[in-house]
């Protein structure tokens, strides 16, 4: 079997920008209470226009820029959202469309928040097989569109975006093994329901869980790939709220690692948080080429899903 490995990120998100002050005036909150609670400042939220693909279509566009590649080189596209309106015509194949992509393979995951991680662990293994030449992985998700903005315990949370990376076969595993799984009996815990589908989490629950129980399964998708955690250079958890990423950071023990926090400005936008957050810090030049770098999904269905991947 060969190696895969990431060539380029990219993201995208909405133009309009939400902060805590906005919000302070549909509910009963206020700047200091979101932020002292989960670390938030602003998020930035998608118009009535905005469908899921294309913020999924924007993101994977810069990640083939950033690639140097033409739509056409792309054989797969895999697209993780919990957020899409519709059943049919599939997000991946309307980014498809959306990018003049010629015969694709299309599919969506919805692990919720751990998407974007199980899907790149999908498309490592179809391309390391060579099921697959070159795919194109996106999380994208338009919380907004499933939020109750009267609840002041979820509203204050979410964030809208798109984040994207492409993956092809390289000599070298540049991907690492994942390590995934799930808490089926705890899947109420965070929930996306209803007619129309409304977003609502138990909200203690999910922080006990993720921060007692997700830093040692961490801890071991460093020994699958044969690291140890104070060789990371980034730690890029999902963007849930910062009292989670800040004690699961520090329990993992990555002392050395930059630690992505654009839950601060972006808010939880759920599967796309990971691949936007990576996608910043590679922009900023936090991370370099060839840096090993952490990403843990973690959150809906209490499904959770990490590799170690080597910075394109």
């Amino acid at each position: 079997m060969r190696g895969s490995r990431l060539v380029a990120v990219g993201h995208y998100q909405p133009a309009k920008v939400l902060t805590n002050a906005d919000l302070a005036e549909l509910v009963d909150t206020s700047d200091e209470w979101i932020s002292s609670r989960v670390g938030i400042r602003t998020r930035h939220v998608a118009g009535a226009d905005e469908p899921v693909d294309e913020l999924a279509a924007h993101a994977g566009a810069k990640a083939l820029a950033a690639a140097g590649l033409a739509p056409a080189d792309i054989d797969l596209v895999l697209v993780a959202t919990s957020t899409a309106i519709d059943r049919s015509p599939n997000t991946a194949a309307r980014v498809a469309a959306r990018l003049g992509m010629a015969s694709p393979a299309v599919l969506d995951l919805n692990v919720v928040c751990a998407g974007f991680t199980h899907a790149l662990a999908t498309a490592d293994s179809l391309v390391r097989t060579g099921t697959a030449r070159r795919a194109l992985v996106i999380g994208a998700d338009k919380m907004t569109a499933v939020t109750d903005w009267t609840d002041r315990s979820t509203c204050v949370l979410v964030g809208d975006g798109a984040g994207a990376a492409v993956v092809e076969a390289s000599e070298e595993a540049l991907i690492g093994p994942v390590l995934w799984g799930s808490v089926p009996e705890m899947g109420h815990a965070v929930r996306i329901e209803g007619t129309p589908p409304v977003f609502a989490q138990e909200g203690q629950s999910v922080y006990r869980w993720a921060t007692t129980q997700l830093p040692p399964i961490a801890r071991q998708v460093c020994e699958r790939a044969g690291l140890t955690p104070e060789d990371l250079a980034a730690v890029v958890l999902h963007q849930a709220n910062l009292r989670i990423i800040e004690p699961v950071a520090r329990k993992i023990g990555a002392v050395n690692a930059v630690i992505a926090r654009d839950v601060v400005e972006s808010g939880n936008t759920s599967a796309a948080s990971i691949p936007m957050a990576l996608s910043k810090l590679v922009e900023r030049g936090q991370i370099t080429t060839g840096d090993p770098v952490l990403l843990f999904g973690f959150g809906g269905n209490l499904s959770y899903a990490g590799q170690v991947v080597r910075c394109p």
